[in-house]
């Protein structure tokens, strides 16, 4: 699958720096001349991003556009405490278009995007490191296999979906310091600009691992699901999930 926009990890954009707050567009100055610099500016039309503040009151997320003045939700995710706990919602028609299923002792995490199942498969035991098999990024009636990698730091906890080219083509982000700004979705390349069914995946599978790799981190059961886990990738890539 071709990704002609996108750019190895080792020249990810200075601009969209996690540091910096999400709402503020970073304004191009003489020296901002790389490529990638100019390809992923916020101001460019292939890249956008998603907010995502949680209503404490409520307990859900409003899910919005950066570029929209009004702040008018897209997504709705309510968060329960079974199966499925995240269930994502449109704004506009209160369908539900995904869901997310985390688990208290298994690693691994369960999605649906329109219905059809998708699994995030763990890759290692105790590294960020998940798999799923992605049909929206296909150029074919087969799945291709999405690779999520994960970095913890001070103030940010940050998730990089790369497509079977490994290149990157979203980074989901957590604020560990949020209160309601809880994090934000960049979107990157042509793919993710162009098709909001590959912004969907891309939307559900990623707030499901941030919540899964949450509870890992939170919760001692999990130890042992991460020593008896059997990571690796799908051998049979039609089997997206399985346990």
């Amino acid at each position: 699958m071709s990704s002609a926009t996108a750019v190895p990890l080792a020249q990810y954009p200075k601009t969209m720096d996690p540091f910096s707050d999400p709402t503020t567009a970073h304004t191009p100055t003489d020296t901002d001349t790389s490529p990638s610099q100019q390809i992923y500016s916020p101001t460019s039309g292939a890249h956008s991003t998603y907010l995502i503040d949680f209503s404490w009151g409520k307990f859900k997320s409003l899910i919005t556009d950066k570029n929209d003045p009004a702040s008018t939700p897209l997504y709705i995710v309510n968060y329960k405490a079974f199966s499925p706990n995240l269930v994502f919602k449109s704004a506009a028609t209160d369908t539900v278009l995904g869901t997310g299923t985390i688990h208290a002792i298994s690693i691994n995490a369960k999605c649906t995007v329109h219905d059809r199942p998708i699994k995030l498969k763990a890759l290692k035991h105790f590294e960020t490191s998940y798999e799923h098999q992605s049909l929206a990024f296909s150029d074919t009636d087969q799945p291709v296999p999405m690779t999520w990698t994960g970095s913890l730091g001070l103030r940010t906890w940050d998730f990089v979906c790369l497509d079977e080219a490994q290149m990157p083509v979203a980074k989901c982000v957590i604020n560990n310091w949020g209160i309601t700004r809880v994090g934000w979705i960049e979107f990157l390349g042509e793919r993710a600009a162009e098709s909001e069914k590959a912004r969907e995946e891309i939307m559900v599978t990623g707030i499901t691992l941030m919540y899964c790799m949450a509870l890992r981190f939170s919760n001692f059961f999990s130890l042992f699901g991460a020593v008896f886990a059997r990571p690796g990738r799908e051998k049979d890539a039609t089997k997206t999930h399985a346990e």
